[in-house]
């Protein structure tokens, strides 16, 4: 059931939308919108903002390493923003300010509005759309939310679970106990090709010891591998 006073979301975020509408549109999935459009009401989902705030994440996540960790290399600091905007991660970011309770959503979809996909998608939306808002104070508001987050997910997780390359540990740790080497293999695809999902499973000895999701084949191998790791108490 959708939460209408957005005003609670508001509160949540730190900050008041002078343009209601964007906001709107940065909770709109597009199931939603296709709904409307069928009764020929136009209405904009929330993809396109959707691909501006995957940007401003970055930027204020890579922004923020850099300047923290002075003395880690550059391979070490693409696996800590990697972790820290993944998909897993983002969903729960969206949860943490109760974000799928807000979105609009299509009836068939009403009891999928807290699903992974959708809040990890609404949630970059909505950095767009606060970015957007904020005008020429963008990147400040921008901060003043997600960096707590970020600090706290830091604060949560060793740097090994950061920056660590999940695959090449999960390799190093098989060959060392019996020889083998993991085996990944793509085991599904969904959604459309600009926004696609995979999911990856990884085999040692004919048995699977991972699963895991990504928006490319290598963020899924990697949850994989982190999944397997977890099974070896790693």
């Amino acid at each position: 059931m959708q939460n209408t006073d957005i005003s609670l979301l508001e509160r949540a975020i730190g900050y008041t939308f002078k343009d209601k509408r964007i906001l709107k549109e940065a909770l709109t999935h597009s199931s939603y919108a296709h709904e409307l459009r069928s009764k020929r009401i136009e209405t904009q989902c929330n993809e396109r903002l959707e691909f501006l705030g995957d940007s401003v994440l970055s930027i204020v996540t890579s922004e923020y390493l850099f300047s923290k960790y002075t003395d880690l290399p550059e391979g070490d600091l693409t696996h800590m923003r990697a972790a820290l905007v993944q998909s897993q991660a983002l969903a729960k970011y969206a949860r943490g300010i109760g974000l799928g309770q807000f979105l609009y959503v299509g009836n068939g979809e009403e009891r999928n509005r807290d699903q992974q996909s959708i809040l990890e998608d609404a949630f970059e939306a909505l950095l767009a759309a606060m970015y957007l808002d904020a005008a020429e104070n963008g990147l400040d508001v921008i901060r003043a939310f997600l960096l707590p987050i970020i600090k706290k997910e830091l604060e949560e997780n060793s740097t090994r679970t950061f920056y660590a390359d999940a695959k090449t540990e999960l390799q190093q740790l098989t060959q060392i106990s019996d020889g083998a080497t993991p085996v990944y293999r793509v085991i599904g695809e969904s959604g459309p090709d600009h926004q696609k999902t995979f999911e990856v499973e990884v085999m040692l000895n004919s048995n699977v010891i991972g699963h895991g999701k990504g928006r490319s084949k290598r963020e899924a191998e990697q949850n994989a591998a982190r999944e397997a790791l977890e099974l070896f108490g790693v």
